[in-house]
């Protein structure tokens, strides 16, 4: 059962979201609130499995609500404005719901939370000796290209939403609708891992680590709880 907040500053939203939950197998309410600063605290002190985030709101809006908790919960966004779906791949959102939200679709945005969140995380293999024939590239689709990319190339990949972010030297980037899954099943485990939902590494890359937070590139990435002990055990540290 996923513990849900509703966070809107409509009443009318409030509710109509509240009745989706309820009618909605697998998902609990545990509070709504009109104001996002009280959510917010709230949030902190419940951990909530699911957040259900309007974007437009007066005190604080969704895209602030979201890098203030930086990962820390899941989110489906709620809001009558598309033009903000492409700032929400930054954040990793499960769905970008548009108002007026209809139940089916609100059904098809609660089953994707529910594969993503009550899905078995991910594990580490133990370290394998390398087939001689292992390639030392892939090819991944992007617009309408197929590209070659050297695995000695890649620093990180991010998800972001439906898409991938494969980050590369210089600040070059290339975006892919591959999914995450796939890509690290071609990437060979004695050097790439999964430290979270959003990031998969290459470990010759890493700079340094602090705090939880690895280094490449001048760029700081989480490590999630569900990937930390499997992220130690592989390179041999004592987090």
């Amino acid at each position: 059962m996923l513990k849900c907040l509703v966070i809107d500053d409509e009443p009318l939203a409030i509710r109509l979201l509240s009745d989706y939950i309820e009618k909605t197998d697998g998902l609990q309410l545990l509070k709504a609130f009109s104001n996002p600063i009280e959510a917010l605290q709230f949030a902190e002190d419940q951990r909530p499995d699911l957040i259900f985030l309007d974007i437009q709101m007066p005190e604080l809006t969704g895209i602030q609500f979201m890098k203030i908790a930086n990962g820390k919960y899941p989110i489906i966004l709620t809001t009558a404005y598309d033009q903000y779906a492409l700032d929400s791949y930054e954040f990793d959102v499960i769905d970008y719901l548009l108002k007026p939200i209809s139940l089916d679709r609100f059904m098809i945005a609660a089953g994707k939370a529910k594969e993503r969140l009550q899905s078995k995380p991910a594990t580490v293999p133990e370290n394998t000796a390398i087939p001689s024939n292992h390639p030392s590239y892939i090819f991944v689709k992007s617009d309408y290209k197929t590209l070659k990319i050297d695995l000695a190339d890649i620093l990180y990949l991010e998800g972001l939403g439906d898409y991938v972010c494969i980050h590369l030297p210089g600040g070059k980037k290339v975006l892919t609708l591959e999914k995450m899954k796939n890509l690290a099943e071609s990437l060979p485990d004695h050097n790439f891992i999964r430290v979270h939902k959003s990031f998969l590494v290459a470990i010759d890359k890493i700079e340094f680590i602090e705090r939880n937070r690895i280094v490449i590139n001048e760029q700081r990435l989480p490590i999630g709880a569900t990937y930390k002990d499997a992220f130690w055990d592989k390179i041999g540290g004592g987090g």
